[in-house]
């Protein structure tokens, strides 16, 4: 644990990318398939914006030689420091012991996908599996330096989702950015989707039938909330998935990028103290924080200036 908290930091240190992934699935019927393309090229949209250390790649039913040909070339692309995206959308299913996304052709499975995603050097990962029965794949994928997302917490859950819609919405409505640091954090993310969701059943008066989890630990198989005491959220609070604003046209401007990377660590390094402050003397967190947010006020001042 101790090395891999080593190789955070250092990769944290050094200017990073990040590459996207989105993939919709098999739509089975047109409605559906006009659906699933619908959120991927919304997603695809937001994606775009977020900056020039971005690589988007979005695939629309694809098979699984494509995306096996796609994980093959960000072997070689990826680096430690960099970050790595994989969104599927579409239809999942799982039997109590293997879970398939269902694509043309044979279907890719969670173990498939963890296999690709482990031989990615990027050692910051984000995989958001909004697919109906979704939360049978986190066993598979689960590892200490990955986020999980899943929009089901039970393989049960077989209906396609409506949380896919809102973690779409959430890459490009300013309301999901709560701390209102022009950027969407995966756990920003995933929290306006939950809302969204559970909001979409009350309103129609509905029983719910699908409940996102997330899990960040390496260890669990997801939580509905993520908390300093449950251990859930630390990597998601501290996981830009997008940038909006100033932030977005910071990460395009050469001049403007290096402050940019430094305020995101700063803000990172804050969300990390955050969930370490109950295992620390209270004095001890108080001037940690304190250096942390000077550093980021004289930070933004210099990102704000012309």
């Amino acid at each position: 644990m101790k090395t891999l908290a080593l190789l955070l930091l250092s990769a944290l240190s050094l200017p990073a990318a990040t590459f996207y992934v989105t993939i919709a699935g098999l739509g089975g019927e047109a409605d559906y398939a006009q659906r699933f393309k619908m959120w991927a090229d919304d997603i695809d949209g937001s994606l775009k914006k977020a900056g020039s250390d971005a690589s988007v790649t979005t695939m629309n039913a694809p098979q699984l030689e494509q995306i096996r040909t796609r994980f093959a070339e960000l072997v070689k692309q990826a680096k430690l420091a960099d970050s790595l995206v994989v969104i599927l959308i579409g239809h999942g299913s799982y039997d109590g012991r293997e879970y398939k996304f269902n694509i043309p052709g044979a279907d890719i499975t969670a173990a498939d996908l963890a296999a690709m995603m482990d031989r990615v050097p990027a050692l910051r990962q984000l995989v958001v599996n909004i697919t109906s029965s979704s939360v049978g794949s986190i066993e598979q994928l689960r590892r200490p330096s990955r986020i999980v997302i899943s929009a089901t917490k039970t393989g049960s859950e077989k209906n396609a989702t409506n949380f896919a819609r809102y973690f779409a919405e959430a890459l490009r409505e300013p309301a999901a950015d709560t701390d209102k640091n022009e950027s969407v954090s995966a756990l920003e993310a995933f929290r306006y989707a939950q809302t969204k969701t559970t909001e979409f059943f009350d309103t129609q008066k509905r029983l719910a039938t699908e409940h996102s989890v997330i899990e960040d630990t390496g260890k669990g198989l997801g939580e509905r909330t993520a908390t300093a005491e449950n251990g859930q959220g630390k990597l998601a609070a501290a996981f830009t998935v997008v940038r909006l604003g100033a932030n977005a046209a910071a990460a395009r401007d050469p001049n403007k990028r290096p402050l940019l990377d430094k305020k995101e660590q700063l803000e990172q390094a804050i969300e990390k103290l955050k969930f370490e402050k109950a295992a620390m003397p209270a004095q001890e967190y108080k001037r940690q924080l304190t250096q942390l947010l000077l550093d980021l006020a004289r930070t933004q001042e210099a990102l704000d200036k012309p």
